[in-house]
């Protein structure tokens, strides 16, 4: 048995399909996030190749259009989960939530220059749409193909990927608007690779191993084998006991977290380029660059601060629910705490402002150890459904956030407007981690305990 392990668990198909999950996240962030560095040429052609068509929009019009896709985003994502598994095949439902998101980035250039932000809006809502899929989907897939026992490792590569993904979108947007093809070549570039990339998922992902025409007897075994326990028919499902779900308190704790960290995460995201270039003075090109650095050390901290976490809770260190508060408010508090820095330096030292970005930033890695992963604390059995209806809470603090941006910030060259900015988004960090600490729970709650109908069921011999 112990060489039978050994012999499955190196390298495997179950590894393949990880590995084509962490591309698509990678992708799909790549479209979410190349409109933050690209709009910033598109209101200002002399901040990128000149050569190229710029627009004459005020910043609310900005905002507008970066909030735009956290719409269609709230929209499909409960019903993603229903439409998998009424699709009955999670990746090819994510597979055609990216070639809507492909075609709709590939036709914002077209768009905006004959018909005007309006219709930049609509695509960026549709952009949101097929991606509001991406997450339900990867969550059913997860629960397939990764074995208890490599869930964190298996896991932590996909969800790592928004990162990554965030990284080289940044970086590649900088120097694609610097380029001879000038900013339209951020959209087709994009688009393009989401496109190819959706159309070769949907043949060369698989669903579950039990379905895989890739996977040897053995690894089926192995993977069927670790996950044991009772295996649902995917067309008949314990009820979800709502009621109980919406009377919880930890439930509430991850509602609001979702919410603050979101709020904080999604106004960085799409406002630091705009901020690179107006208030510290970086072109197109290097603010794309240095705004890419935060989400860099972000991804490769995360790997170690899920190490020690686990570390710590194997030697008894101190219990898990410690660990999650502990991991979560490094994670948001860090932040919190560089927004209010960068408010208060009276520096004219631009790289010291972008050490404090960089430093605080990247420590919000520590959030994939608090909340983010609470959600199995509290209920293994319907911890997606959970996270659907946090991350829709989530998803609305990211429609808000960049349009509370527009509204306070009526001078993007204005560094005051900006820190009034940053003093809110540190007030919401700091209380939404304060209400996880205080009502936050890592047990097993009671109504995780739906009994399942034995026809649901079949036993694992």
């Amino acid at each position: 048995m112990r060489c039978f392990i050994r012999r499955t668990e190196w390298l495997g198909i179950r590894h393949l399909q990880v590995f084509y999950l962490f591309w698509s996240v990678a992708f799909m962030y790549g479209m979410r996030v190349c409109m933050s560095v690209a709009i910033v040429a598109m209101s200002d052609r002399s901040s990128a190749n000149p050569n190229f068509h710029d627009f004459d929009w005020d910043s609310s019009v900005n905002f507008r259009i970066l909030s735009s896709f956290f719409w269609g985003y709230a929209i499909t994502q409960v019903p993603g989960a229903y439409l998998a598994d009424f699709m009955r095949s999670p990746h090819r439902c994510l597979a055609l939530g990216l070639v809507l998101s492909s075609v709709c980035t590939l036709l914002v250039h077209a768009l905006a220059v004959n018909y005007g932000w309006k219709y930049v809006v609509a695509l960026r809502f549709f952009t949101g749409l097929g991606q509001g899929v991406v997450f339900p989907c990867v969550q059913m897939l997860l629960s397939k193909w990764a074995p208890p026992g490599e869930r964190a490792r298996l896991g932590s590569v996909v969800l790592n990927s928004t990162q990554f993904g965030s990284v080289a979108t940044m970086a590649l947007s900088g120097l694609l608007s610097k380029s001879v093809l000038g900013w339209p070549s951020i959209f087709y570039f994009f688009g393009a690779c989401g496109l190819v990339w959706s159309l070769c998922y949907i043949y060369l992902g698989d669903d579950s191993p039990a379905v895989s025409p890739r996977i040897s007897a053995a690894e089926r075994e192995y993977i069927e084998t670790s996950l044991g326990g009772p295996v649902y028919d995917g067309v008949t499902h314990p009820r979800i006991p709502w009621k109980r779900i919406f009377t919880s308190m930890p439930v509430w704790s991850l509602i609001i977290v979702h919410g603050g960290n979101n709020w904080g995460y999604y106004l960085l995201l799409t406002g630091l380029p705009t901020y690179m270039k107006n208030i510290l003075g970086f072109d197109v090109q290097s603010s794309g660059m240095i705004s890419a650095l935060p989400y860099l050390v972000a991804w490769l901290v995360g790997f170690p601060i899920s190490w020690l976490c686990d570390w710590a809770l194997r030697r008894g260190l101190c219990s898990t629910e410690l660990a999650r508060k502990l991991a979560n408010s490094l994670g948001m508090m860090s932040p919190a705490l560089g927004m209010i820095a960068l408010s208060l330096l009276r520096t004219q030292n631009r790289y010291a402002l972008v050490l404090v970005l960089v430093l605080s930033i990247g420590l919000t890695a520590g959030t994939t150890c608090g909340f983010l992963i609470n959600y199995m604390d509290l209920t293994p059995q319907f911890a997606g459904a959970i996270m659907s209806v946090t991350n829709v809470t989530g998803t609305l603090m990211g429609i808000a956030s960049p349009l509370a941006c527009g509204y306070i910030i009526t001078d993007l060259k204005n560094a005051h407007q900006w820190h009034v900015v940053f003093y809110l988004t540190a007030g919401i960090y700091a209380a939404s981690n304060l209400f996880f600490v205080i009502f936050g729970k890592a047990t097993i709650q009671p109504w995780n305990h739906v009994n399942v109908p034995s026809q649901q069921t079949v036993s694992r011999k």
